[in-house]
C-alpha cells in the first residue's frame, strides 16, 4: 500500500487564511480578498439584504 506519499505533497498550498477584519478563514491570498466581509475590495462592510445573519 502507498499510504501517505501522495498526500504529503499537498502540504503549503494554502489558498484561504484568517481575515483581519472578521477573523473568519475566508481571506484570499492569491485574490487579496475576503469572500465573508469583503476586505480587500471595500471599505465597507460585505452585506446583502437576503441574508439571514
Amino acid at each position: 500500500m502507498k499510504g501517505t506519499a501522495s498526500h504529503g505533497k499537498k502540504s503549503g498550498k494554502k489558498n484561504f487564511v484568517f481575515c483581519r477584519r472578521c477573523g473568519k478563514r475566508t481571506f484570499h491570498v492569491r485574490k487579496k480578498k475576503c469572500s465573508s466581509c469583503g476586505y480587500g475590495a471595500s471599505p465597507r462592510m460585505r452585506k446583502y439584504s437576503w441574508q439571514v445573519n
